[in-house]
């Protein structure tokens, strides 16, 4: 080859260096979830072409796995006005107007995306049914619909025929396991027939284990997910879902040893393709798993300058959180006020209501301050468990559990009576013991009637522990009678001995029934009846206060009546 011709080759080679990468190059980076990698080889793709609407598109989709949801929606507007037949981008848009809260808007493009390329065009039907399943507010029926028409070739040429991909089978899936309930099987189904296509597709897999997961299957989930990381070593997402199990704060999962770890590993294989500011975060939040709180506060201070509007709330939750475990509530707590007042209660996360809520329990300057923080943290925790349409028992429990330990015990029983009652003896498996609890702290909270009824229901619901039912049936209305004089529990601690009870009690517990009956003896003047008692109670506490009232007060009605005043006349 002669110089001229070598330097035409040469010259060739960087005029074309920004055509290397190609839009698949910049799925791969997404699947794999490197984000920042995406973004940079997409964009030279659209350089080179300015009218490929599918760089457009999954630019904007990596940069909103960035945060950056303003830079996304410039880019599918951009993209728009490059290629304005697009309906790729006009799902893009939708997705965004879906973000915004905006669901008419939102399903006005999507339907206009899908009768362009009646639903023919898998990029586009992924488009609309990823939008509806991932987002809140998202139609997951629709999203279904989507997927099943693409895949349904019925009746069509056969040069209308559209083949599947994978990546149809997991989106597919993803409508099914986002639907919930009877529909975890078919999401298996589906992914089955995903990894059928792609025998070697760790995202399938690693799918499949959110179905067990939701299922609360959790070591089949931890499986799947460890399996997926087994299959492609590359695929970060599988490594950052075991973070994710490890750092979900329930007795079955927490481990913050293992969630560090998970961690690190992710970061080990994504590399910088995350981008810097999730790396920057990831490194944070290692320093705060291993308790070395001031290198996570030093490190998250130093990035929130420079972070995006969508990054700065995980880094201010971080920041707060550190602060909180380092017994600093006075700047955790103002650290997530400024943050709440910056960004307005509409943007507000749940995770910033549980914070909001842990600062104000742990915030009390003076006993005037102390009450207005407690209705404060009460506020916030209630908001941060109905934040999320989606109900979890572990969230409501702990919800509940929370406000117990806060001495709202109204509040409690409140929460303990929302597990019995919106979930399903299948979708929340410890009733029984909600419903002891709730019926518990109803009597604490002096809700003696509403105790009444709970602890009747008890009962009746669970047969085998009718006698304690019984007893504390009993217990609620021996509140309402503190003087043992209408005999309101006599009818319970009868029943509750006749079914005997009383044989799997411990002492202190009997000492209520047995004091109730002997008090409300005493009161009848029922000498025979108040001795059975009396000598039950005595047998446990030989020394018993009350006994000895009774008996003093006995004594002096006996001195006093053999004492007769002198009789006579008075003259």
């Amino acid at each position: 080859m002669n110089r001229r011709k070598s330097l035409i080759v040469a010259m060739l080679c960087v005029a074309n260096g920004v055509m290397a990468q190609s839009v698949e190059d910049g799925l791969k980076d997404l699947y794999y979830g490197k984000y920042e990698t995406a973004k940079q080889n997409l964009e030279k793709v659209i350089t080179a072409k300015p009218t490929d609407d599918r760089a457009y598109y999954y630019l904007g989709i990596a940069q909103l796995g960035m945060h950056d949801d303003a830079g996304a929606a410039a880019t599918f507007a951009k993209g728009l006005q490059a290629v304005p037949t697009s309906a790729l981008l006009q799902a893009g848009l939708g997705r965004i107007d879906l973000m915004k809260g905006d669901a008419a808007a939102a399903k006005q493009k999507f339907e206009a995306a899908s009768t362009t390329t009646e639903g023919r065009n898998g990029d586009v039907a992924r488009a609309i049914a990823d939008a509806n399943t991932e987002i809140k507010g998202g139609d997951r029926g629709y999203a279904l619909t989507v997927m099943e028409k693409l895949l349904n070739n019925e009746g069509r040429k056969k040069k209308e025929v559209y083949t599947p991909k994978a990546v149809d089978y997991i989106e597919l899936g993803d409508a099914y396991r986002l639907l919930g309930g009877e529909n975890g099987g078919k999401a298996i189904t589906s992914y089955d027939k995903a990894l059928e296509l792609e025998p070697n597709n760790a995202e399938a897999v690693m799918k499949q284990g959110l179905v067990n997961y939701n299922a609360k299957l959790l070591q089949d989930a931890v499986n799947d997910f460890t399996k997926a990381t087994n299959m492609d070593p590359q695929y970060a997402p599988a490594f950052y879902e075991l973070y994710q199990f490890y750092i979900t704060p329930t007795k079955a999962q927490f481990s913050l040893e293992n969630a560090a770890k998970y961690l690190q590993q992710y970061m080990a294989v994504v590399g910088e393709g995350a981008g810097k500011m999730e790396n920057e975060y990831n490194l944070a939040a290692i320093s705060f798993y291993k308790k070395d709180y001031d290198a996570a506060i030093s490190k998250a201070k130093s990035v929130l300058p420079q972070t995006t509007e969508g990054n700065k709330g995980k880094f201010v939750r971080l920041l707060t959180d550190a602060h909180l475990q380092k017994g600093d509530t006075a700047t955790g707590k103002a650290v997530i006020e400024e943050y709440a007042k910056s960004v307005g209660e509409s943007k507000l996360q749940p995770n910033d209501y549980k914070l909001l809520s842990a600062v104000y329990q742990a915030y009390t300057p003076d006993s005037a301050q102390a009450e207005i923080n407690d209705s404060l943290a009460s506020l916030y925790l209630e908001k941060y468990a109905l934040a999320d349409t989606a109900k979890d028992v572990e969230k409501y429990r702990n919800v509940a559990e929370t406000f117990k330990n806060m001495r709202d015990f109204k509040r409690s029983a409140e929460w303990y009576g929302h597990l019995i009652n919106d979930f399903t003896d299948e979708q929340n498996t410890g009733k029984i013991q909600d419903m002891f609890y709730k019926g518990t702290w109803e009597i604490y909270a002096k809700q003696y009637d509403k105790a009444d009824s709970t602890w009747g229901a008890f009962a009746a619901k669970y047969p085998a522990q009718e006698a304690l039912g019984t007893y504390w049936r009993g217990r609620a209305n021996m509140a309402k009678d503190p003087e043992a004089k209408a005999g309101t529990a006599i009818p319970y601690f009868t029943k509750f001995f006749e079914l005997k009870g009383d044989e799997k009690m411990k002492p202190n517990q009997l000492m209520f029934p047995y004091q109730y009956m002997m008090i409300y003896y005493y009161n009848k003047d029922d000498q025979a009846n108040m001795k059975i008692w009396m000598d039950k109670v005595l047998s446990i506490d030989p020394n018993n206060a009350t006994v000895k009232a009774i008996q003093e007060n006995q004594d002096n009605k006996n001195k006093a009546a053999q004492v007769k005043p002198a009789q006579g006349n008075k003259k």
